[in-house]
C-alpha cells in the first residue's frame, strides 16, 4: 500500500498539493480537516454547541462522512464548498477539542487509510491516524503567507475577505490546534519538514513527488 500523510498548520498549501499528488499518482484524497469542517457545519446547521459533548456525541450518532472523486459527503450530501467559511473554519477549530470528535474522524480516517492507497492531509494523520504510513510530510509556511493566500483564495471565488481578519484567525487556530490538550498539532519524528513559504505549487507538488518515488 502507498499512504502519504501531509500534516500542518492551515492555510500552507496543504489541500491544493494533496490533490495534486492523488491526481499523480493515482491516490484517493482525504481530507480529515473537511471531516471537521464538515461536523462543524451540521453543528451550526441544528444549533448544537461543541460546549454540551452529549449533544455533539448524539449528532455524531446519525452522521456520515465519505470521500469519492475528491468531494466530501456529508449524510450523503457534497458540501465541499459550504464548509470553506471563516466561521466553518473557526467552528471546526472548537468542535474538534472533543474527544469524541476526533474519535469519529479517527475512525473514518483510519477506515479509508486501511482499505485504499491514499494521500491524507490533516493536522495528525503522521502522529496518530496512519503513524506507520510511507511518507510523511510536515507543510507549514509564514502566517503572514497563509492569510495572504487565504485572502487571495477567497477574493478569486467571488467571496468577501478582509485580510487582517483573516491574519487573526489564523494566529488564533495555530495557537488552538498546537496547544489543545488531545491529539495538538505537532510534527512526526520521522516527517520530512517542508517550509512553504516562498515555494511554488509546483516546486511543493515536485518535492512531495520525490519523496514517494523514492519510497516506491
Amino acid at each position: 500500500m502507498l499512504r502519504v500523510a501531509i500534516d500542518g498548520p492551515g492555510g500552507t498549501g496543504k489541500s491544493t498539493i494533496a490533490k495534486a499528488i492523488a491526481a499523480k499518482f493515482g491516490l484517493e484524497y482525504i481530507d480529515t480537516g473537511a471531516m471537521y469542517r464538515s461536523l462543524a457545519l451540521k453543528s451550526v446547521r441544528l444549533g448544537v454547541s461543541p460546549d454540551d459533548e452529549a449533544a455533539v456525541e448524539a449528532m455524531l450518532e446519525n452522521t456520515t462522512i465519505d470521500f469519492v472523486d475528491n468531494h466530501v459527503y456529508l449524510d450523503g450530501e457534497d458540501v465541499g464548498d459550504l464548509i470553506r467559511t471563516n466561521e466553518i473554519s473557526m467552528a471546526a477549530s472548537n468542535i474538534s477539542k472533543l474527544p469524541c470528535v476526533r474519535a469519529k474522524v479517527d475512525e473514518v480516517s483510519k477506515h479509508l487509510a486501511a482499505t485504499r492507497d491514499v494521500v491524507m492531509e490533516g493536522r495528525d494523520i503522521g502522529t496518530i491516524v496512519i503513524p506507520d504510513a510511507e511518507v510523511k510530510v510536515f507543510m507549514t509556511a509564514a502566517p503572514e503567507i497563509r492569510a495572504q493566500r487565504r485572502f487571495d483564495q477567497l477574493r478569486e471565488a467571488g467571496k468577501p475577505a478582509d485580510y487582517d481578519e483573516i491574519f487573526a484567525d489564523i494566529q488564533k487556530r495555530d495557537y488552538q490546534d498546537s496547544h489543545r490538550a488531545l491529539n495538538p498539532l505537532r510534527q512526526a519524528e520521522d516527517a520530512v519538514y517542508l517550509d512553504t513559504s516562498n515555494m511554488t505549487i509546483e516546486e511543493n507538488i515536485e518535492a512531495i513527488a520525490d519523496l514517494i518515488r523514492e519510497r516506491m
